[in-house]
């Protein structure tokens, strides 16, 4: 947090790598399998079991992946849509005009505009910071170019799907919460969200090997070696748990 004090201690645990978790995390740590492989069914109903948050947790997953992201070649990102939704509706703005820009608005975006919009952000107007996805259709992509050093991370962008002729159905799949976007971290692994506790384990499941097979697709021709390295799946307030990847991918090959 900016601004925080830590004292002498927590800067050295942090150093070393340890974190300190609440009692109802560690409660629920001990209910978690130690040192087992679970398949995709046995991981999400315990994880449903033990998941007793106040509020319903968000179920999410991280894959780790046999690719080196410091090289072009073997960057993994994308966008999948799950069956049953990730249980969490966002924000997004829109850059387009006409038909489409009326598509979009109808569509339930949150804000659209062409050049008025680009013009607000170049005077700065900092509000699309808080949309979470900022969506351009082709032929805005030279005008959005103009405050992509303002936008940086959220600037639109055809490998994270944000960038379609078909704006109105990017904004239908976000605002309807059947969009999941990923991307592989520095270290090789990937996080995305499948969902929340509640919902039905067959759900869950679905959605987890969609997102699976989604990313056997985006293997990279560049990646060597063992692709799907390790899968672990966990909630908001649990311990994560690790699933079978040989199980796991033959799962979502056959869905």
């Amino acid at each position: 947090m900016p601004g925080a004090k830590f004292s002498t201690r927590q800067r050295r645990e942090a150093k070393l790598g340890k974190i300190k978790h609440s009692k109802r995390y560690m409660a629920n740590a001990k209910q978690a399998p130690k040192g087992s492989l679970l398949t995709p069914e046995e991981a999400i109903n315990k994880i449903k079991s033990i998941a007793n948050a106040k509020f319903d947790e968000t179920m999410e997953v991280a894959v780790n992946l046999g690719v080196d992201p410091r090289h072009g070649d073997q960057m993994v990102r994308g966008t999948v849509n799950l069956p049953y939704g990730t249980g969490k509706s966002r924000k997004v703005a829109v850059f387009a005009k006409g038909e489409k820009a009326d598509a979009a608005r109808e569509a339930g975006a949150d804000e659209v505009g062409a050049e008025d919009l680009i013009e607000k952000i170049q005077k700065g107007w900092t509000g699309w910071a808080d949309f979470d996805l900022l969506v351009a259709s082709p032929d805005m992509m030279p005008l959005v170019g103009r405050v992509g050093s303002i936008l940086k991370q959220k600037m639109p962008n055809p490998k994270a799907g944000t960038v379609s002729p078909n704006v109105a159905q990017v904004v239908k799949d976000i605002k309807g919460a059947t969009r999941a976007e990923y991307r592989v971290e520095k270290e090789g692994i990937i996080h995305c969200p499948i969902g929340k506790v509640s919902y039905p384990a067959e759900n869950l499941q679905a959605n987890l090997l969609t997102l699976i097979g989604a990313l056997l697709k985006a293997k990279p021709a560049a990646a060597k070696g063992k692709y799907l390295k390790k899968i672990s799946v966990t909630s908001t307030m649990s311990p994560s748990l690790s699933i079978d990847t040989t199980v796991a991918q033959k799962m979502a090959e056959k869905s």
